[in-house]
């Protein structure tokens, strides 16, 4: 792997990343809207990344370069990223979209949108992926948990939650829950509005950055303060 310095920027306008990557940098402060970048070899470990990635993962350039992706993301996302990433290596896209929970150091949490983006060599084949994190604005800067939190799950709702972190699908859940597919939906649905989600991605993004599941934790449960 060549020396941080050494590595050429992956995508028109991206920088090379090692310059704003110092710990210590002093630099102004971000807006809601940052993107945090970061360079990964064919196998998904991380090369370099830009002053934002650090900051907003909270451990420095020594800590994570070498390490793969995902010992900064939280244990969730490899429920739904590696089959985004097998497509890109399979030459089945260039690029994706999906909505991750990442780690703020080792016991906190920011929900993001991740976009992914392949970077192709000789013969077509795959060099890297330059992956780009979008924070959401309420979460940009590290959450923190809600100092007196607001019951808002009843049992079930726990369970269905837990559940959909999991990854688990709708059929799986209506079987574990002894509930029809409607009425696994239905629950969702609630839920989907409850916490002003577009989705279930979306969904266990907000319910992890505002503390009602567990971090540092497999498989995910909710907090009682949260359950009625």
């Amino acid at each position: 792997m060549l020396p941080q310095a050494d590595r050429p920027a992956m995508v028109s306008g991206l920088q090379e990343f090692p310059r704003n990557t110092r710990r210590g940098d002093r630099r102004p402060s971000a807006p809601h809207h940052v993107t945090c970048m970061a360079s990964l070899d064919p196998g998904l470990k991380i090369e370099a990344a830009n002053a934002d990635f650090f900051r907003h993962v909270a451990r420095s350039s020594t800590e994570i370069c070498g390490r793969s992706i995902y010992d900064v993301l939280h244990p969730s996302a490899r429920n739904i990223l590696p089959k985004h990433f097998t497509h890109l290596s399979n030459g089945h896209g260039s690029r994706f979209v999906e909505r991750v929970v990442a780690m703020h150091g080792h016991d906190r949490v920011f929900s993001a949108e991740i976009t992914g983006i392949a970077v192709k060599g000789e013969g077509d084949d795959l060099s890297g992926v330059v992956v780009l994190m979008s924070p959401d604005d309420e979460t940009a800067e590290a959450t923190e948990r809600p100092a007196k939190p607001t019951p808002m799950l009843t049992a079930l709702d726990a369970r269905i939650l837990e559940g959909v972190a999991t990854g688990a699908s709708t059929i799986q859940l209506a079987s574990r829950l002894y509930l029809s597919r409607q009425g696994v939906e239905y629950h969702v649905g609630l839920m989907l509005r409850r916490f002003k989600a577009p989705n279930r991605a979306a969904l266990v993004s907000r319910a992890y950055s505002m503390g009602v599941l567990t971090v540092g934790s497999w498989p995910p449960r909710a907090m009682p303060d949260f359950v009625k």
